[in-house]
């Protein structure tokens, strides 16, 4: 269910706006939507896990808001992310 270190890094080095960027919103919302699709996978097979359901719901909740957020402020960045990411809208 979580993240290994390489996919980590790697999610990183293609969403960073700079060298040293690790938590600007472009990686933050990255780094969430493989942790949602690494949980709606474990769902598949563990229809009954509402603990962790209610994580998922969390996580889907904040990635919204950090997406509002960038569409607020860096529109361009916002729809390039979303379209990387295969996000709707």
């Amino acid at each position: 269910m979580t993240l290994t270190t390489e996919i980590k890094k790697e999610v990183i080095d293609r969403y960073q706006t700079s060298k040293e960027d690790t938590g600007s919103t472009n990686v933050q919302v990255a780094l969430l939507t493989k942790k949602i699709d690494s949980l709606s996978d474990h769902f598949k097979t563990h229809k009954k896990d509402n603990h962790s359901r209610r994580g998922l719901l969390m996580m889907v909740n904040k990635r919204r808001k950090l997406l509002d957020y960038l569409k607020k402020k860096n529109l361009m960045s916002y729809k390039q992310l979303i379209s990387d990411l295969g996000l709707r809208k």
